[in-house]
């Protein structure tokens, strides 16, 4: 939900530079690069020539009004749901009770023998 609300306020610009009917460079958030026509243009001293690059601005403008909602201004089914989704959510996260485990600090006694060896029981 926090994405999708990021990116209806994003504001961009994407700039298009054209040579002719082809297209040179597409930026955004930035200026297009030149394909090097329009210095040539006026490095020399004609300026009756006709420019055949031409750049195109497309602004992408976001929402810039959000609405900030209340409790208050919700309906009434719609207010006990969230008080229920909240109630149940936040118990979900509860922690459980401790458990006492009676054998936890119990140690097995020494091995004198190997029973499995002596008798000779092989799992196969």
């Amino acid at each position: 939900m926090s994405c999708l609300v990021l990116f209806s306020t994003l504001s961009f610009t994407v700039e298009k530079h054209y040579c002719g009917n082809h297209l040179v460079d597409v930026a955004i958030f930035t200026k297009a690069e030149n394909c090097g026509m329009d210095l040539e243009a006026f490095s020399t001293a004609n300026f009756e020539k006709k420019h055949c690059c031409k750049d195109e601005i497309q602004v992408v403008k976001g929402q810039d009004k959000l609405k900030k909602s209340s409790f208050e201004d919700l309906q009434l089914e719609q207010q006990l749901f969230l008080s229920a989704f909240i109630c149940s959510f936040l118990n979900l996260y509860e922690g459980l009770p401790e458990q006492v485990i009676p054998h936890k600090n119990y140690s097995p006694p020494n091995l004198v023998a190997d029973i499995h060896v002596l008798d000779q029981v092989f799992l196969i």
